[in-house]
């Protein structure tokens, strides 16, 4: 039998939000279980109970492919759903009293988390974020909700480390399976981590990253000013650098000594507020998803060997949709 993409009559997949496995991923289980594998070690390599992995079997055996699609969870009647006009109810009253939800549930008649919902739906703004004379909105949420972009080039540097666990020779668990780990027997050395170091430009996202043993001061040190040669080949002027809080950052001698010589402002994120530094995040996902994990490598020096193709292919080919769906070479000037 041949995995294909399981979809839905009118051709989407459907997937419910929390949901451990994909249509795909259900098909995979069945097929694993159906050529004699036993049931709790296919439940185990695929992150799922073995309850839900029956579960999976006995529909496909019963309905085909069809059985392994997510079936509505919406109740064909709801009579004790909240009427639009409580829920009109409650949005005005919290508008013009600025009541909270226990309260509004109180002279609504629906349950605390029934109010919690509503105001939710209604995008409405936190009580703390509100001027508690005029009710205007004076305070920003956790989340920044308008992206932001410096107009050139060099304006702003994003910087970030993405720590990842080195690989074993033959893949280890991952390509082997879980069942080959000896959790008591196997007193396998530590392999440590590698610290993916890197550096975005807000502007144009072009990224520069390299692989280093540690997260040092010293070590971000020489990667800002590796960082720097690499945006200055692309005819780009680091301005400001933004990091977040941490000590090889904020305190190393060495670090700030590579921001004068650079003649650039330290930017630091807010404590515990990691989305300001949203760009270096987004790329360390980037970074996971298309080129840390996205084939079961056999060793850590074949990962490795697969970095600076893919740098080159995100920066110089790969569609990027903050560049209006060209590569980030695109936003840069051509060096002279």
């Amino acid at each position: 039998m041949v995995v294909s993409n399981v979809t839905d009559e009118g051709g989407l997949l459907v997937v419910h939000r929390n949901a451990r496995l994909a249509p795909a991923g259900r098909l995979i289980l069945v097929q694993r279980v159906l050529a004699g594998r036993p049931v709790a070690h296919v439940a185990k390599e695929l992150g799922v109970s073995r309850q839900c992995a029956h579960r999976w079997v006995s529909r496909f055996r019963q309905h085909g492919m069809r059985g392994l699609l997510d079936r509505s969870s919406r109740p064909r009647s709801m009579p004790a759903a909240t009427t639009p006009a409580t829920a009109a109810r409650l949005i005005e009253l919290r508008r013009q009293q600025r009541l909270g939800r226990d309260e509004l549930a109180r002279r609504c008649g629906v349950s605390p988390s029934t109010a919690s919902r509503i105001i939710a739906r209604a995008g409405l703004p936190k009580l703390h974020e509100l001027d508690p004379v005029t009710g205007i909105r004076i305070r920003a949420a956790r989340r920044t909700r308008v992206r932001y972009e410096h107009p050139a080039a060099g304006d702003l540097i994003h910087i970030d480390v993405k720590k990842l666990g080195r690989i074993p020779d033959g893949g280890g668990w991952r390509v082997t399976g879980p069942d080959t780990i000896k959790h008591r027997h196997d007193k396998r050395a530590q392999l440590g981590f590698d610290y993916i170091h890197v550096a975005v430009d807000d502007h144009s996202r072009l990224a520069y990253a390299q692989v280093l043993p540690d997260e040092k001061g010293t070590t971000c040190a020489a990667f800002l000013l590796a960082a720097a040669e690499f945006f200055a080949r692309h005819n780009i002027t680091i301005r400001r650098v933004m990091t977040d809080n941490a000590l090889n950052y904020r305190r190393s001698h060495d670090f700030q000594a590579a921001l004068a010589v650079l003649e650039a402002k330290h930017v630091l994120t807010r404590p515990h507020c990691p989305w300001q530094n949203g760009k270096a995040e987004r790329f360390n996902r980037t970074l996971q998803e298309n080129w840390a994990y996205r084939y079961p490598f056999t060793s850590n020096q074949d990962r490795l060997n697969a970095f600076q193709p893919w740098l080159n292919h995100y920066n110089y080919d790969r569609a990027h949709t903050a560049c209006g769906g060209r590569p980030p070479i695109s936003r840069v000037s051509p060096t002279s």
